[in-house]
């Protein structure tokens, strides 16, 4: 398998400075898509925080529902770590990732989403937020 050609990756959160508020990631579309794994990169965590990742699910993108069972607690010494969260057949066609930040702060460094098992390969990844992307087999040694 060769990731990259099987994976289309979007950046869907950008850095979120400390805070307590809540953020939504933008959401993928998973129509010819059969799955979504979704990287979540934290920063520094003040101690007390009380902070999780869930995904969120809908059928018009516009009106978003909790996906069940898809709640993951970042513990307050869990700074500069990554939540992964991964959703196989989604019941409906769009999905988004939650970070529920509380009590004290919580730094996002991003979240980046994986969606795979494509209907059709090789899958283009998202213009705006990939710059580019290479394939490279058994490459020799030698200048870039």
């Amino acid at each position: 398998m060769n990731l990259s050609k099987a994976a289309k990756v979007t950046r869907v959160m950008n850095a979120v400075a400390a805070g307590t508020s809540d953020q939504n990631s933008g959401s993928v579309d998973m129509k010819n898509f059969d799955a979504v794994q979704f990287v979540v990169a934290f920063g520094a965590i003040t101690a007390s925080a009380v902070t999780s990742v869930h995904v969120e699910t809908s059928s018009d993108d516009s009106t978003f529902n909790d996906l069940e069972g898809t709640n993951v607690a970042v513990a307050d010494d869990d700074d500069n770590q990554l939540v992964i969260v991964e959703v196989d057949c989604p019941q409906e066609r769009y999905l988004r990732v939650v970070v529920d930040r509380g009590t004290q702060n919580a730094v996002i460094d991003g979240a980046i989403a994986f969606q795979h098992k494509a209907d059709t390969e090789p899958v283009t990844h998202d213009t705006t937020t990939v710059v580019g992307s290479e394939y490279h087999l058994a490459p020799d040694e030698g200048t870039i």
